[in-house]
């Protein structure tokens, strides 16, 4: 059985018919399918361009074909394209024998229309929230709460048609986008880190002095990951602090004016994209604590690789974080004042660091690949059986319950 795949990822693809990413999905994520599907197509737009680009990844490989849709970037690149998407989308919907929705996605919104119409079953993947993402303060656009309504309404309606979906989070997404009674649900996250992404030990307690390296991750495409507010907490905390981000995007000229404006640019860092794992790995060793200032997220996978490292950890109350970290390491998104108390309190002690240290480690740990990769094949495997119209089998065993933060020792 073939299984089709909507993405919201921009390929390129360069004149030998190949694709690419430079940033997103790649060969690695689509070839998981593979435990359970004969062949994979991935539905997602595509660009041609000359050459490969630096630092691409390949998309296609064995059995993984990629279905390119017109190119677009933004709603009116969309607007213009629409005849054509729709066209291309019906196309492959026609003869599609199994289809995963990876959502919130308009492309997912699309496919689900048209495979709706052959009352073809389908599973899902839900990544994100859109009542989040449209939330306001988050994204700017004119039809942003339009857009919050009408895609929040989608999604609902897809989980409630679905017979299979697998959520990122443990508890947050499927109390907003449940499944219907008798359909499979399950909470796994995307999140698959190799032995190698974990430090051996955690961290040891060190004495509160010297200069301290706050490090924050994200891409600076939107202002959604909130890095003006933690940039807007550095006037309120001691000049020993300083703060490195990875990661890069259209609002860093902006977040450098900030902070020249605030008088903290001498203690702001923009480390760019980092290209390589062991880079970035390096960048969360070599800090102090992780920042996640996010207006919105899911369960963040930035947060969880850090968590890895023995990196303690504070991040704003949105999305599945506090499914990560307990309430004494949360803070209130947007609120400057309120991070910048989280933070003087948490640097100012050295055994809550360490007990932090020790408490991502043990809780990024139900990340491993080891654990996961059994899980997903197991829901693929389940989704593809009750795809093909067998509702007689067994589920897949119930996802493990994360433990509570409250549940682990300090």
């Amino acid at each position: 059985m073939r299984l089709t795949i909507t993405e919201e990822c921009r390929f390129v693809r360069t004149p030998d018919n190949r694709f690419w990413v430079t940033f997103g999905t790649d060969y690695a994520l689509w070839s998981r399918y593979l435990a359970a599907f004969d062949e994979v197509r991935v539905v997602a737009r595509a660009r041609d361009v000359g050459e490969v680009p630096p630092n691409a990844l390949r998309v296609d490989g064995d059995r993984v074909t990629v279905a390119p849709l017109p190119y677009y970037q933004g709603p009116q690149q969309y607007l213009r394209q629409l005849p054509r998407i729709e066209r291309t989308v019906r196309g492959i919907a026609a003869d599609a024998e199994a289809v995963l929705l990876r959502a919130p996605s308009t492309i997912a919104t699309l496919m689900h229309r048209h495979i709706a119409r052959r009352a073809l079953p389908y599973a899902m993947e839900v990544i994100g929230d859109p009542y989040a993402v449209f939330a306001p303060g988050v994204v700017e656009h004119p039809l942003r709460p339009f857009l919050r309504v009408w895609s929040t309404r989608n999604l609902r309606r897809q989980c409630l048609s679905a017979v299979a979906v697998s959520y990122e989070t443990s508890r947050t997404l499927q109390a907003r986008y449940p499944t219907r009674p008798g359909a499979l649900g399950t909470g796994i996250s995307s999140v698959n880190l190799p032995p190698e992404a974990y430090v051996s030990q955690p961290r040891e307690p060190r004495p509160p002095e010297g200069p301290v390296t706050l490090v924050s991750v994200g891409s600076l495409e939107q202002l959604y990951k909130g890095i003006d507010t933690l940039i807007e907490a550095l006037p309120l905390l001691d000049r020993s602090v300083r703060h490195v981000h990875i990661g890069p995007g259209r609002y860093q000229p902006v977040l450098e004016r900030l902070a020249t404006r605030l008088g903290v640019r001498d203690r702001v860092t923009f480390a760019g994209w980092i290209p390589t794992v062991e880079g970035l790995r390096a960048h969360l060793d070599a800090a102090d604590l992780l920042v996640m200032p996010s207006r919105t997220e899911g369960l963040p996978r930035a947060l969880i690789e850090a968590m890895a490292r023995g990196l303690p950890a504070v991040a704003s109350d949105v999305g599945g974080i506090p499914e990560l970290l307990p309430p004494q390491m949360l803070f209130t998104p947007g609120d400057p004042d309120d991070l910048a108390a989280v933070l003087r309190r948490v640097l100012a002690d050295p055994e809550c660091l360490a007990a932090a240290s020790r408490r991502n480690l043990d809780v990024a740990r139900d990340f491993a690949v080891d654990r996961l990769a059994p899980r997903r094949t197991e829901f693929y495997r389940a989704a593809r059986r009750l795809m093909a119209g067998d509702r007689s089998l067994p589920r897949p065993a119930a996802a493990r319950e994360p433990v509570r933060h409250s549940d682990r020792p300090a």
